[in-house]
C-alpha cells in the first residue's frame, strides 16, 4: 500500500520528492564527529549492492568543500568543486548545532540536509516535496496505524489483529492509543474500499 502509483492519480507536473535525491545530512556528520577541520571524507551511495555515486568532502573551519563528478544522461562528465559554508546555533543545554548554508546564489538558507542534483542545494531551491505530502489520506492513516502499533509493540499491519497492553504502560495511555489506532484503521479501510470500487 502506498507509493507512486497508488491512491490519488499521479500528476507529472507535481514536485519531485526528497526521496528521489541523494542527501547530505549535517546532523549525522556532527553526531559522528566528522566536522573537525582537516578531515577528508568519502561519501558513497549504494544501489543493489553497488556504488552508484560518491563525493569527496574536505572539512575546514566553518565550511566544507564538496568535490565530485556528475553528468546528465549520456553527456560528458563535469567536475564540481565548491564550498558549502556552515553556521552554528547554540543548544539549550550547552554545545552548538551545525547547519549548512545553501550554496545556491541568493539562497543561503540554513538547513540540515542538502539534496544532490547538479549541485547540492536545499529542498526549496529544487522545489522538492516530502514523500508523505504525496500520500493519499488512507495511506497516511495506514502509516499512522503502524506507528501506533510499533509503540504498542504489536505486529505491524492492521490485518495482523490486536495485541495486549504493553507492560508498564498506563491504562489511560493504552486506551487513548487504541482509540486513535481504531480511528486510523477505519479511515484506511474506507479509503482502500473506495479506491477498489473505482
Amino acid at each position: 500500500m502506498g507509493g507512486q502509483s497508488s491512491g490519488r492519480c499521479w500528476h507529472y507536473d507535481k514536485k519531485d520528492t526528497t526521496d528521489n535525491y541523494r542527501r547530505l545530512d549535517i546532523r549525522r556528520w556532527q553526531r559522528d564527529g566528522l566536522l573537525k577541520p582537516g578531515l577528508t571524507l568519502t561519501i558513497k551511495w549504494w544501489r543493489s549492492g553497488e556504488t552508484f555515486a560518491s563525493l569527496k568532502v574536505l572539512t575546514e573551519q566553518d565550511r566544507v568543500i564538496l568535490n565530485y563528478r556528475h553528468r546528465k544522461n549520456e553527456q560528458a562528465w563535469q567536475d564540481e568543486r565548491y564550498p558549502v559554508y556552515l553556521t552554528w546555533t547554540p543548544c539549550t543545554y550547552g554545545g552548538a548545532r551545525a547547519w549548512f548554508l545553501c550554496p545556491v546564489q541568493n539562497c543561503g538558507r540554513r538547513v540540515a540536509i542538502l539534496y544532490g542534483g547538479r549541485i547540492f542545494a536545499c529542498r526549496h531551491c529544487y522545489k522538492l516535496a516530502y514523500a508523505c505530502q504525496r500520500e493519499a489520506d488512507y495511506d497516511r492513516a495506514a502509516r499512522r496505524v503502524n506507528k501506533i502499533r510499533d509503540r504498542l509493540k504489536w505486529k505491524i499491519g492492521f490485518l495482523n489483529g490486536e495485541g495486549c497492553k504493553p507492560k508498564g504502560m498506563h491504562r489511560r495511555t493504552f486506551e487513548r492509543l487504541k482509540a486513535e489506532h481504531d480511528s486510523f484503521v477505519d479511515v484506511s479501510v474506507a479509503g482502500i474500499m473506495h479506491w477498489l470500487k473505482r
